[in-house]
C-alpha cells in the first residue's frame, strides 16, 4: 500500500456532540458497512456503551474513500475516558473536532483539542447538528476561529444523521490531514494502541506502524516489558 494513500485520524468531541452517529455515518457513506447491515451506535460493543449511549472503549476500523485507506479510530467524549483517547490520538496524524451546531464550545471540546496539538495533529473542525431548528453554525464558526484560532471558513457544516456534508468531510480529511512520515526501509518502530483477547486467536493488537515493515512471522521486541513474540497473523 503507498503510503501516501493512507490517512489515519480520530473523531474527537464532547460527550453527546455526535461523534459515535458520525462513526456510524462514515461506515455507510464509505460503503464499508451496507445499508442492509448497518446498526446505530455499530462501533460500540460493549452492553453498557449501548445501554448509555456513550463510547468507553476506543474502536478502529478501516475505510476506503477515493483511492484512499482511512484508519478511524472513534474515541471516547466523557472526561474519564480521557486515557483512551490519549492513546489513540498518539496513533494518527489528525482529528476531526466535533463541535454541537447548537450548543458551541464545551469544557471536553477544549480538552481533546488541546491534546491534539499537544500532538501536533492537524484538525478539521467540523459542525455537527445542523439540521436541529435550535443550531446556529455561522455563529459557532466563528467561536471557533476565536477561542481556538481555526478561521472560521475553514469550519465544515455537517448533519450526522442524515449524512448532509459527509462526503465533503472525507474529502477534507484526504485534502487536510497528511500521511504517515515514517520510511518503510527503517527500523521497525510501532506502537501497540490497543488489544484484546480472542477465543480463537489469542492476543490481537492494534499497532500504529511508525517506521519500517511488519510482516507475519517476523519476531517482535516488546520495549516495556522486553518480552519477545512472533507476529502470527497481520
Amino acid at each position: 500500500m503507498d503510503r501516501s494513500k493512507i490517512r489515519s485520524l480520530s473523531v474527537i468531541a464532547h460527550i453527546d456532540h455526535g461523534k459515535t452517529t458520525l462513526s456510524d455515518r462514515l461506515l455507510e457513506v464509505t460503503g464499508t458497512v451496507s445499508a442492509r447491515d448497518m446498526r446505530a451506535q455499530f462501533l460500540d460493543n460493549m452492553d453498557i456503551e449501548r445501554e448509555r449511549g456513550i463510547t468507553i472503549k476506543l474502536q478502529s476500523v478501516r475505510l476506503e474513500w477515493k483511492g484512499h485507506v482511512l484508519n478511524l479510530i472513534d474515541t471516547p467524549g466523557h472526561v474519564d475516558f480521557g486515557y483512551e483517547v490519549s492513546r489513540s490520538l498518539a496513533a494518527c496524524e489528525g482529528v476531526i473536532l466535533l463541535v454541537d451546531a447548537s450548543q458551541g464550545i464545551e469544557a471536553q471540546t477544549l480538552a481533546n483539542c488541546y491534546l491534539a496539538l499537544e500532538n501536533d495533529l492537524e484538525i478539521v473542525p467540523c459542525l455537527n447538528k445542523i439540521d436541529l431548528p435550535a443550531a446556529d453554525p455561522e455563529r459557532y464558526a466563528e467561536e471557533i476561529e476565536t477561542v481556538l484560532g481555526i478561521p472560521a471558513t475553514d469550519v465544515l457544516k455537517i448533519s450526522a444523521k442524515t449524512g448532509e456534508g459527509i462526503p465533503e468531510l472525507l474529502d477534507a480529511v484526504v485534502e487536510r490531514i497528511p500521511a504517515p512520515a515514517g520510511d518503510p526501509a527503517d527500523p521497525l518502530q510501532a506502537l501497540i494502541f490497543d488489544s484484546h483477547f480472542d477465543n480463537y486467536r489469542g492476543v490481537v493488537s492494534s499497532v500504529r506502524v511508525m517506521t519500517g515493515t511488519l510482516r507475519s512471522g517476523d519476531k517482535l521486541r516488546f520495549m516495556q516489558a522486553g518480552a519477545v513474540h512472533e507476529a502470527d497473523e497481520i
